[in-house]
């Protein structure tokens, strides 16, 4: 990827999908616009097109230290004078890994942060809010409220937010969230800050709710969707539960969902690789942030690493979907999930990573990439 000083020049790129032609714009960039994103093509009636990061490590496989540098980059750009404390909330499914990226980064000039990401899993602990997400897949979020008395307080005491996602189309979704939070009693806020690594919105986060909301991002532009009305539309698979699984979760074991103010790296402490050995670390679902910590830990130890994760999104193959493999889900909500962009035999040894015990994991997912389960036990 190539960073340095931010690219002025308008740049255009487009796609062509079944269901109409995606143009963009790209007005100012700090990385290489098409080392950021590329297009895809959902399979979802709601909307067709989709912006595919190459930095997050979900829908494509990406190096660790690749990783770190998008979330480094995008958290230098939130303004270092905000007050706290800083409420800093992950967006699921996508960008719960970024967001928890960006607050390390953040963490590390101050102490009054917390971090605390949407989920569509019930953990049966209290729920601080709701919100919604109408073009998704699966639309609902929920917002767990922090079972640590102090975290809990620094939480509901925030002065700022700052919302982070892979990349904000509309911004609907962020003004949705805004306006939960305050419904839900975060009554404190002076600033927000949105946070997005490709940022289409045309700043309408802050036309909609003030001139205390600002944006960063790694590129800002425009898309114009010129969609074919005669288009036939795809079936979407049934994805979006919010509900608890056969396999429930442990609020202790936790690593954002209620609330952290450090990052922990914990995840198969004692796991040895070799110099140069290509190594695919996957997350599953929402859980990523602690399996993206073990792949950097890998990659800092010599491996030729790579991250990726399952996802409950449903993507049709084409542009920069190359492969597609589909599986239950781990949680036991009865679902598909999905991994893009992964090949059986691409690499030396894959490994699996799971909040849920490895019964869990589809034993077809395993076994066609004879894959190694590590489980989160702490």
């Amino acid at each position: 990827m190539n960073s340095g000083n931010s690219m002025t020049e308008t740049k255009a790129l487009h796609a062509n999908l079944k269901r109409g032609r995606l143009e963009v714009e790209v007005n100012s960039s700090t990385f290489d616009p098409q080392a950021l994103f590329s297009f895809a093509e959902r399979r979802n009636p709601k909307r067709a097109f989709l912006f595919v990061s190459r930095v997050l490590g979900r829908h494509i496989p990406a190096r660790p230290s690749l990783m770190a540098d998008s979330f480094n980059a995008l958290a230098a750009q939130i303004p270092a004078d905000l007050p706290g404390p800083v409420l800093v909330i992950g967006m699921a499914e996508t960008a719960v890994g970024l967001g928890a990226g960006v607050h390390r980064a953040l963490s590390q000039t101050r102490d009054d942060s917390v971090y605390l990401v949407s989920s569509r899993h019930p953990t049966g602990s209290e729920l601080f809010a709701r919100f919604e997400e109408e073009h998704s897949h699966a639309s609902s979020h929920l917002l767990h409220l922090p079972q640590d008395p102090e975290t809990r307080e620094l939480m509901l005491n925030a002065r700022s937010l700052v919302l982070v996602d892979d990349e904000a189309s509309t911004g609907n979704t962020f003004i949705n969230l805004s306006r939960a939070l305050a419904d839900a009693g975060l009554h404190s806020i002076e600033r927000v800050v949105t946070a997005t690594l490709t940022d289409w919105s045309q700043d309408a986060v802050r036309k909609a709710m003030g001139a205390h909301v600002s944006s960063v991002s790694l590129l800002d532009g425009r898309y114009t969707f010129a969609e074919d009305v005669t288009a036939e539309l795809p079936d979407m698979p049934e994805v979006g539960s919010v509900a608890q699984g056969d396999w429930s979760l442990d609020p202790s074991r936790d690593w954002g969902r209620m609330g952290v103010r450090e990052h922990l790296d914990t995840l198969a402490p004692g796991l040895q690789v070799k110099p140069g050995e290509r190594v695919l670390v996957i997350g599953t679902s929402e859980f990523v942030w602690r399996p993206f910590l073990l792949a950097e830990r890998l990659e800092r130890a010599g491996a030729d690493v790579h991250f990726s994760s399952t996802s409950r999104s449903p993507i049709a193959l084409g542009h920069a979907i190359d492969h597609a493999l589909s599986f239950s889900d781990n949680y036991g909500l009865g679902i598909p999930n999905f991994l893009y962009n992964v090949a059986p035999g691409q690499f030396d040894r894959v490994l699996i990573c799971s909040e849920t015990p490895a019964a869990a994991v589809d034993p077809a997912l395993v076994s066609a990439l004879n894959a190694q389960v590590i489980v989160d036990d702490k």
